[in-house]
């Protein structure tokens, strides 16, 4: 009985026991819940801004120390733009984290506005915050003290080549080789060396000149008799063969003597027989030294230096002054070898200029291709368009961001009276150039009602507009187009024949179309360009990776 007594007690205090237990666990774990889930709150330090100013939007998070944490980056506070996202701002508190991200937001448009909830992504779930409304006002003008002037209208400007720069450099390039040849062949005044200065010299001076170096040599003092014997024949014959004309650097020394004589006899040498006598015997010695190893004093080798000077001197007092006809003559052939070196100077010029021109053509073919290089050439109007520099603008309202390599002119379109009903206000703005069959075409629709739009009618009257303006055989295909940020539109593109302006000739084209929009508005851009034009292809293909619409009025 007691027992029993004793187990009764025993399990009900274990069921009690239990219940805490379970009440324990269930306290903390709620705790502890409570302490890990994200805290997360957002706050603007106005409500009400002017037209330009800027209001900071704060988004703090209170997490877990391990968790991570993304905030929304670029632009996604539409309709109000992003001005500047600051450095994220942290504070720590034992195991949690404070975490203050402050955007800079404004808006150039007035009226009432809402700044949408913001994902906040952590450990890869999304959380938001709560969405505000943002009233922008117009700035205050004082027409009394200033006077206002209507708008002035468009003005059409020339558009700057901006690869002229390039073009202009080449040529001055080209220019400078071609002139630094010219110079260096033709103009430049060449430094002559030393050897050179000699070799232009008369035959007798320079004879005068190299016997006086053969004075100032060691041959004699190295016991060099040979070298010094050949040095000193040289001289002479080499002079009697210049100034003489007698070929005497081939001949023996008693082949030379009988020319000599021979011209005396003749009368074209003026000279007596013992100056002949005296060279001949210089001739020999000079052989004697110069075959059978003779070595004569050297009081003897310096007699003879100074009898050849004075051979040189006596021939070339002997040699006949020359006729009127001789001198006309010998004035021609000075006057044919200069024409002769000036012809080559100028060749010289001529393909060095015209193998500057060919590397630089070669080079040219090699980096651009031969149709990329013809087309640069020759002015290709696509080509031209893709190698512009290109200008990144939005457009209308909700507004249209794209790059394209020229500006687009906005459109003056009327609102039919049928259309005012349902049609708030429709903006649109085109670049078109004939030649090329290239047109780029952004359309901003605002409706009266927040209703969906309609695209397939819309792109039914775009379509029906191209068979209205003679295109014919016109294929239609569509698909999901997504921009870079991440919105969804409508891609409708084709191919077809399309009628080239005033002319009655039709191309093979292509077009893109593509619509985006949402409740009370519509986004459309429409592109065209010819088929087979690469470098229309590649305009396209670049303006469809820049296109960015808002998603939001």
């Amino acid at each position: 009985m007691w027992f029993r007594n004793y187990n009764v007690h025993i399990r009900g205090f274990g069921a009690i026991l239990l219940r805490c237990l379970l009440t324990c666990l269930v306290f903390f774990t709620i705790n502890g819940l409570a302490q890990s889930s994200p805290k997360i709150s957002s706050e603007v330090d106005t409500t009400f801004i002017k037209i330009g100013d800027q209001l900071k939007f704060k988004v703090s998070v209170e997490v877990d120390s391990t968790d991570v944490v993304i905030f929304p980056e670029g632009q996604t506070f539409s309709p109000l733009e992003t001005v500047e996202a600051y450095a994220t701002d942290t504070t720590r508190k034992k195991d949690r984290v404070t975490l203050l991200k402050t955007y800079a937001l404004t808006q150039f448009d007035s009226g009432s506005y809402k700044l949408p909830a913001q994902r906040i992504d952590i450990n890869g779930k999304g959380f938001f915050t709560d969405s505000l409304q943002i009233n922008v006002a117009n700035v205050a003008v004082d027409t009394l003290a200033q006077k206002m002037f209507d708008i002035k209208p468009l003005i059409e400007v020339e558009k700057s080549n901006s690869d002229i720069w390039k073009i202009l450099l080449i040529i001055l390039v080209v220019l400078v080789i071609v002139g630094a040849l010219v110079y260096w062949f033709l103009l430049r005044k060449k430094v002559l060396t030393e050897e050179e200065q000699e070799a232009l010299l008369p035959p007798y001076d320079r004879a005068l000149l190299e016997l006086k170096k053969l004075d100032n040599s060691k041959y004699l003092i190295q016991d060099e008799y040979k070298q010094y014997y050949s040095e000193l024949t040289e001289i002479v014959r080499s002079y009697l063969e210049e100034d003489v004309n007698v070929s005497a650097l081939e001949s023996t020394t008693d082949e030379l003597i009988t020319k000599l004589e021979m011209m005396k006899d003749a009368g074209e040498l003026e000279l007596d027989d013992d100056t002949i006598k005296q060279f001949k015997s210089i001739l020999q010695t000079a052989d004697l030294v110069k075959f059978a190893k003779s070595k004569p004093p050297t009081n003897v080798a310096h007699q003879d230096r100074k009898a050849v000077e004075q051979i040189v001197v006596k021939t070339h007092e002997a040699i006949p002054e020359p006729t009127l006809e001789e001198l006309m003559a010998q004035e021609e052939y000075q006057e044919a070898l200069a024409q002769k070196q000036q012809r080559k100077k100028w060749m010289i010029a001529g393909t060095s200029a015209l193998a500057v021109l060919l590397i630089s053509a070669v080079a040219f073919l090699s980096y651009y291709g031969v149709t990329k290089a013809w087309d640069t050439l020759t002015g290709h109007p696509t080509k031209k368009l893709l190698d512009s520099e290109w200008v990144a603008s939005s457009y209308g309202f909700p507004p249209i961001s794209l790059e394209t390599p020229e500006v687009l002119v906005r459109q003056e379109i009327k609102i039919p009276a049928e259309a005012k009903a349902t049609i708030k206000e429709l903006q649109s703005f085109i670049f078109r150039d004939a030649k090329a069959f290239l047109t780029l075409a952004t359309t901003s629709t605002t409706f009266t009602q927040a209703a969906e739009p309609e695209f397939e009618k819309t792109i039914e009257q775009l379509l029906q507009n191209f068979e209205d303006k003679g295109a014919k055989n016109i294929i239609t295909k569509k698909e999901e187009f997504v921009t870079a940020s991440g919105v969804k539109g409508l891609k409708t593109y084709g191919s077809g024949k399309f009628k080239i302006p005033e002319t009655k000739e039709l191309i093979r084209g292509k077009y893109v179309i593509l619509s985006f929009g949402g409740k009370g508005f519509q986004q459309q851009v429409l592109l065209t360009w010819e088929d087979g034009d690469q470098y229309a292809k590649e305009i396209i293909n670049r303006v469809l990776t820049t296109i960015e619409v808002k998603t939001e009025v």
